[in-house]
């Protein structure tokens, strides 16, 4: 029965974050189920919304309380659990094979991929994030002229032990990057401004440097390119630090046609709002992949209408599953459910619909599940 098929799939996360190794209480976990600055307040809880309602109906039984469970009772109990206790359940249920995990958003100390990997019983792999890097070269006051250089040496030396790089170009100037590869003049003028803000850190007069420059995040993906890839893209949904309005995937068509001609594999990651358009440039250049994590868990009930809007033009072939799970191990499992049950709904009503066979929709789930992200990723290939 293809339920059950999908129920004991075991998927590929191909992007998620660690999550948090101390209790929470009331206010630390709400403030993890949003990507706001500030839940709560005058909006009122958010166990009063998609996401929380979620985490009532599928998280409680995790638990071992009933299903929709009261707020309070829920917390109370994953308390009484602990920390390390309530990570390994919500691992586990999610039902991994493996995770690829961005290591490069660290407000507090996370657990690590191989830790991730030990609870989930799951290959764990890294994903480098590439502004990052590049802040730390800033950071530590190499030259101008030899940041790009220092740039280049230092991906090179981490490439072998990653499984693919991820830019936020999204947060910090936008997605509508030129498709040129930018010059060495252009990279050294653009680095000198990041290191005069890195300067102005080290003497306490500014936050750390941040990459926000376009020929800066446009030179870290073309980095990239030369060591094969793939390259992640936040694209849309996030919190209040991105400009939406410049997260549309759209505005990557330049740079994504450059970068099809050289092979290199583009996965733009959540996309909602713009599922749909992700969906348009996954079907018109071989290099792209999409996925709707983040979106999925929020919306809650609503998930298999995304998923659905996103493979209403993508080819089954080039979507994967995600869960951006971060800080509460619940969107492990929460973006897991959600997914199946949004892939068995969508796939299931096509059988019954003639739109295809249920062989047909067995061998499509696994694909979505775990088999492009093996092949994309190149993970059988690596120990």
């Amino acid at each position: 029965m293809l339920e059950e098929r999908i129920a004991s799939l075991l998927l590929v996360d191909h992007h998620c974050h660690g999550v948090v190794r101390r209790d929470l209480d009331r206010p630390g976990f709400e403030s993890l189920l949003t990507e706001a600055e500030e839940p709560g307040g005058p909006g009122g809880s958010l166990f009063d919304s998609r996401i929380g309602f979620a985490v009532r109906r599928w998280c409680a039984p995790v638990l071992d309380l009933p299903a929709h469970a009261d707020p309070d009772e829920y917390l109370a109990r994953r308390a009484e659990l602990g920390a390390a206790e309530v990570n390994r359940r919500f691992l586990q249920a999610a039902g991994l094979e493996a995770l690829c995990v961005d290591t490069g958003h660290l407000p507090e100390a996370l657990l690590d991929p191989a830790e991730l990997g030990g609870l989930a019983k799951a290959d764990a792999y890294e994903v480098l994030r590439l502004e990052r890097l590049a802040e730390e070269v800033a950071a530590d006051g190499v030259s101008a002229s030899a940041f790009a250089a220092e740039v280049r040496s230092r991906l090179a030396v981490r490439a072998p032990h990653v499984v693919g790089f991820k830019s936020v170009a999204a947060y910090r100037a936008g997605l509508e990057l030129a498709g040129e590869r930018p010059s060495d003049g252009e990279v050294a003028k653009a680095a000198g401004r990041l290191l005069r803000d890195a300067e102005r850190g080290l003497a306490g007069c500014d936050a750390p440097p941040r990459v926000h420059d376009e020929v800066l995040h446009r030179f870290l993906v073309w980095c990239a390119s030369d060591l094969g890839g793939p390259v992640q893209f936040h694209v849309g949904y996030g919190d209040a630090d991105a400009d939406l309005r410049r997260g549309d995937p759209l505005l990557l068509t330049g740079l994504l046609r450059e970068l099809a001609r050289r092979g290199t594999p583009v996965m733009l990651l959540h996309n909602y709002p713009f599922h749909r358009n992700a969906g348009y440039l996954a079907q018109v250049f071989p290099n792209v992949f999409v996925d709707v994590g983040l979106a999925a868990h929020n919306l809650g009930d609503r998930a298999p209408v995304i998923l659905a809007e996103l493979m209403e033009l993508a080819p089954f072939g080039k979507v994967l599953y995600s869960s951006d799970a971060y800080g509460l191990p619940e969107l492990f499992h929460l973006g897991a459910l959600l997914f199946r049950r949004g892939l068995t709904r969508i796939l299931g009503d096509g059988v019954a619909e003639g739109s295809w066979t249920e062989r047909d929709a067995a061998r499509i789930a696994e694909l979505i599940g775990s088999g492009n992200a093996r092949r994309v990723y190149r993970l059988g290939e690596r120990t």
